[in-house]
């Protein structure tokens, strides 16, 4: 029974991912933005939701290392093995105006958040005060309204009432329909998600290792199946933006919004999340901007960054042996 969840959870999530790009490229059309920006706002939010409950759970239950490890899990997997996997599926063009913002700004993040943990500049406990938090919902706040100055393209003209601009000769999709597609394409992707994830979590439980182990691995490669399943269907559809904008708002999205309200439920400990962890992540986010300075993300490239996380779990698993 536990197989055949898997398997029909798994179909549902291929299917919720097509149905929230599609929507997804309408509504970019509808509101004349680029579509990295969708992919990073509507996309790369919404797959992000099972990141949310997860970790917040973690945070109202007093577990600490399900909040932090599932972020963390999920933002290594989400460059290393989504990013890879679907650069070395196909290749994906890098914009230069990513290159200057999201990419950077993807690093300056995981590189706060080591310095929160870790109180750098105060010493103290390894943790994520409700201080920490507020810092971390601020970046939050100007990563939303820096991505939708530069995202949109002029957002008043596109938004006059009701003409239905044409592209290959079909009308495009009206707005009410795109929305549709979009709420009901991530209500299956967050299902299908969750039940992989609870069967996941009895498998892990059953073989008797950690909680750390199980948030920074199963939890986070679970909860960031939206993100794979969204990621490789748009890149199979030839619209990279949306893929690294899904990729790249989802990163930011759980280590800002995310960490930040689960901080002000309750001050989050760092306890079994090691800085081998941190660095990891932050070697991740640096990953696709170094490889990426020469406008694309190449096959061989993907290779090496998914390579890097079969390592990184390798490592993982020999630790709980």
């Amino acid at each position: 029974m536990e197989y055949l969840l898997l398997v029909i959870s798994l179909a549902g999530v291929v299917w919720g991912a097509n149905l929230l790009v599609n929507g997804s490229v309408a509504v970019a059309k509808r509101l004349k933005v680029s579509t990295f920006l969708i992919g990073a706002v509507i996309v790369g939010i919404g797959t992000s939701f099972p990141e949310l409950i997860v970790s917040s759970v973690g945070a109202f239950d007093g577990n600490s290392d399900v909040a932090i490890g599932n972020v963390l899990g999920s933002n290594i997997f989400n460059v290393l093995g989504i990013l890879g996997l679907t650069a070395a599926v196909t290749p994906l063009t890098v914009q230069k105006s990513n290159l200057k913002f999201e990419l950077p700004y993807c690093v300056l993040i995981s590189v706060l958040l080591l310095v929160l943990v870790y109180n750098f500049f105060t010493g103290g406990k390894l943790m994520i005060s409700r201080i920490d938090g507020v810092i971390l919902l601020v970046f939050f706040a100007i990563f939303l309204w820096v991505s939708l100055r530069n995202g949109k393209a002029d957002f008043n003209a596109s938004a006059e009432a009701g003409q239905a601009e044409e592209e290959d000769g079909k009308p495009l999709m009206s707005m009410w329909a795109a929305a549709g597609i979009i709420v009901f394409g991530l209500a299956v992707l967050i299902l299908g998600s969750r039940i992989f994830v609870d069967q996941a979590i009895i498998i892990a439980q059953q073989l008797g290792v950690s909680e750390a182990f199980i948030s920074i691995t199963l939890l986070a490669c679970g909860t960031s199946l939206p993100e794979l399943a969204a990621s490789i269907t748009a890149a199979m559809k030839k619209d990279a933006d949306m893929a690294l904008g899904n990729i790249f708002g989802s990163n930011i999205f759980n280590a800002t919004l995310i960490l930040g309200v689960c901080s002000m439920i309750t001050p989050l400990t760092s306890g079994g999340i090691v800085l081998a962890d941190y660095l990891v992540m932050i070697g991740a986010a640096v990953a696709p901007l170094l490889l990426g300075l020469r406008g694309k993300l190449s096959r061989s490239s993907g290779i090496l960054m998914f390579a890097a996380y079969v390592v990184y779990v390798c490592h993982l698993f020999a630790g709980q042996a």
